[in-house]
């Protein structure tokens, strides 16, 4: 397993301090950030070398450790000088690092009429490029081909009909869905071998191929059975308490409201002060004290009419690096079937590399002998998955196809929503330099999938989406006719732009 990257203080180069309007001082100046780059990337990849075991992974690797070197320093005034110039490409450097760095600096020491023994030469189109083929090679070993008119895939999830409809999965793959996702929380074996059968179906029926992804329930903290102070309404409302309780919840003598935790172990590692999430952060809350009978919170969020409190609403906990196993015990039941029947196990509450590892290690004890292994996704859900990411992509694809699952909803509550924006762009810049797909993920078109009819901020969101790999639906009586309008959204804007890159196609608005 690949030990947590400690994170040293580096040298960090000051531009500030000349004057990069001289085209001389400019090449001196990258000159000087390349060799950086160089020294302290290679660090970095010496120290995860012996971690990645898969050949296809290792250039992507080495541009990751480049990458994360590069993004020590501050690179604004050296983008701003580069421009006039002509050579601003920094802003697109992710997939390629070194490639691109050389590039400017050959370009610019022909500018100078310098002397280029000691310097890079230009890279190939080839090799300049090459990041964005081992992209597109371990986004296809994951997720699969596409469609010949779009690059982005479409993942939907099914709902139960899916095992006893053929014609309705029949309908998504048609219609442009590339992979489907299994949810292990619901229904069982019977049905999920039913969901496969109709899949496998229609992929030779249609031609189209389509790939498995089960998602595994994992750990996730719920509250269990809810239960209201006596003379109460049936809202909770800011200001008033809430007894989150290890076991059962009784209302012997209490005067507030109640609730207990489906993970109770979750309750002694938190302490006084430390904020709690209810219902996607709806109702947020305080804790106050901490007695036997479990953790009293004050209510410090809620709606002017009140909350309802109800059984199997999601607890997110941003202030406490929680630590207990991503793999619940029907999890492991459930990798029974999902090893030998997935093409991708969906991994959720991922943390750590270890948490990783623990994966890998179950699957490949389940699977038989020369039996490939499948693709992980991960769901980068916490502010210490985010802040071990570099790590969690090394231990994963090191080994076997991998991405990652921007997975906005408990994202954005863990980490605050006025970052969500922020972690989700770095998250994008951070796996497209590993050369790793990632799934945009959490209520894209949800009000076309539910209700037939899209928002404008829907579509703009899907439209921000071509920047990852694959996009997510969740199921709804809709599902359907959003695979539809997101299959044309995501094609029109692949003709303006491939990831952040502009592809300026002619405009015929004006």
């Amino acid at each position: 397993m690949i030990p947590t990257l400690e994170r040293n203080e580096h040298f960090v180069f000051d531009y500030s301090c000349l004057d990069l309007s001289e085209p001389e001082t400019l090449l001196l100046a990258l000159q000087q950030l390349r060799q950086l780059v160089i020294q302290e990337g290679q660090e970095i990849f010496n120290h995860w070398r012996s971690c990645i075991q898969r050949p296809a992974f290792v250039q992507s690797s080495q541009n990751l450790s480049y990458y994360l070197a590069l993004r020590r320093h501050d690179l604004r005034l050296l983008q701003a000088a580069l421009m006039p110039w002509g050579l601003s490409s920094l802003g697109r450097i992710e997939a390629r690092v070194l490639p691109n760095l050389d590039a400017a600096i050959a370009t610019l020491a022909a500018i100078c009429r310098a002397c280029t023994d000691s310097l890079p030469n230009h890279p190939s189109l080839e090799s300049f490029f090459e990041g964005d083929r081992l992209l597109k090679e371990h986004t296809e070993d994951l997720l699969g081909k596409t469609l010949n008119h779009r690059r982005v895939r479409i993942m939907v999830t099914l709902p139960t009909l899916a095992a006893s409809n053929y014609e309705f999965v029949r309908d998504l793959i048609q219609r442009g869905t590339n992979c489907v996702r299994i949810n292990c929380a619901h229904d069982t074996s019977v049905e999920w071998s039913a969901m496969i059968a109709n899949v496998r179906m229609a992929e030779v029926e249609t031609g189209n191929c389509c790939k498995v992804l089960m998602d595994l329930g994992g750990p996730k903290p719920r509250i269990g059975v809810a239960r209201y102070a006596p003379n109460a309404n049936q809202r909770i409302f800011r200001g008033e308490c809430l007894l989150l309780t290890r076991d059962l919840p009784t209302m012997d003598e209490s005067n507030c409201f109640q609730a207990n935790c489906t993970i109770p172990e979750i309750l002694d590692q938190l302490e006084v002060g430390a904020n709690v999430w209810i219902d996607d952060g709806h109702i947020g809350a305080r804790v106050e004290s901490i007695t036997e009978e479990g953790v009293l919170l004050r209510i410090t969020h809620a709606g002017f009419k009140g909350e309802k409190i109800g059984a199997d609403k999601g607890l997110n906990f941003p202030d406490t690096t929680l630590r207990f196993s991503p793999l619940t015990e029907k999890d492991r039941q459930d990798l029974d079937f999902v090893a030998t029947h997935a093409d991708i196990v969906g991994y959720s509450f991922v943390q750590e590399p270890a948490d990783i590892e623990l994966l890998q290690r179950e699957l490949q004890a389940r699977l038989p002998a020369n039996a490939s292994i499948p693709g992980i996704i991960a769901k980068i859900e916490t502010p210490l998955a985010v802040r071990n990411l570099p790590e969690l992509i090394v231990q994963a694809a090191g080994r076997q196809p991998f991405g990652i699952m921007i997975a906005r909803g408990d994202l954005a509550v863990e980490i605050g929503y006025q970052r969500l924006a922020e972690i989700q762009e770095e998250i994008l810049w951070l796996c497209e330099a590993a050369h790793v797909p990632v799934i945009w993920a959490t209520q894209v078109m949800e009000n076309l999938v539910k209700n037939g009819i899209p928002s404008r901020a829907e579509i703009t969101d899907a439209a921000m989406a071509e920047r990852a790999e694959c996009v997510m639906l969740n199921k709804g009586p809709y599902v359907a006719e959003a695979v539809t309008i997101l299959d044309d959204v995501l094609t029109r804007m692949q003709a303006h732009q491939v990831k952040k890159t502009p592809q300026l196609r002619a405009l015929r608005s004006w």
